[in-house]
């Protein structure tokens, strides 16, 4: 197993659900980047998703938009944020997830990335608009470089592509909580949850739920049934909204831990 799996085998055995803490590269610069990651993971984040930051992120919502926004106008670049991912290699080895849309990682290139990826420290890759039936190209670079590949699963699909999805998934399935975008107030997480866990069942996969999560009596809703609970857009406001690189690191870890401390299951 890779670290991700370790990660959510090691939470499994622990009684909780996994922690998944999303962030985008170059938010509000690459120099606060690495001591964020190292934060989020000492305040007990057990995976951290780094956004790849894309000028149409079309499955986020305002919060993460405005994030890639941020990282671009500060000029972030895929090769940046991969020379921030090694930075944080010499801070945490909490295990990484590089997270975001495929456009980028065409016009790089897809053997490259999974090879610089691979050399950076990130353990594996989620591309929201690569559909399992279409990630060969860029899956089997991935596989080829040791490197895990999470696909997204949502209440929509059918039973045909929960399967494609399982055959090319390795680390965890992510599981989408409702048919809309990051950020937006999901009123059927314990829905999700039990779809989640079900889901799990049928793949042989861990499965954690993103989108809508934001508090830690969301994260408990998910965690008492899921595998994993992915909270994006909460960290994003708490990183905008402060002054300072110490006080977003405090902000933010502050979060996880409330969060962290949801995870465990009663």
């Amino acid at each position: 197993m890779g670290r991700i799996a370790d990660a959510f085998a090691k939470a499994n055995e622990e009684g909780r659900a996994a922690l998944v803490i999303y962030l985008c590269a170059g938010d509000p610069s690459l120099d606060w980047t690495p001591e964020l990651i190292a934060a989020i993971a000492e305040a007990g984040a057990d995976v951290v998703e780094l956004g790849m930051p894309f000028s149409d992120p079309t499955a986020d919502g305002e919060a993460i938009q405005l994030a890639s926004q941020r990282a671009l106008k500060a000029g972030t670049t895929l090769k940046g944020a991969l020379e921030a991912m090694k930075a944080t290699r010499a801070k945490t080895d909490v295990p990484v997830l590089l997270f975001g849309y495929y456009n980028p990682l065409l016009v790089y290139g897809e053997e490259a990335i999974a090879r610089d990826a691979k050399a950076a420290g990130v353990d594996g890759f989620l591309v929201v608009d690569l559909p399992p039936e279409e990630a060969a190209p860029l899956e089997a670079p991935i596989r080829e470089a040791g490197l895990d590949y999470v696909p997204l699963v949502a209440p929509t699909s059918t039973p045909e592509r929960k399967k494609a999805a399982g055959a090319v998934a390795s680390g965890f399935v992510y599981y989408v909580s409702m048919t809309g975008v990051t950020g937006a107030k999901a009123t059927t997480l314990d829905v999700a949850a039990e779809s989640a866990a079900a889901l799990g069942g049928e793949l042989e996969r861990p499965v954690a739920v993103g989108f809508g999560i934001r508090t830690p009596e969301d994260a408990a809703t998910v965690a008492a049934k899921a595998d994993g609970v992915v909270v994006g857009s909460a960290v994003v406001r708490r990183i905008a909204a402060a002054g300072s690189l110490e006080e977003a690191k405090a902000s933010v870890a502050e979060l996880v831990r409330g969060l962290a401390a949801a995870c465990r299951r009663p």
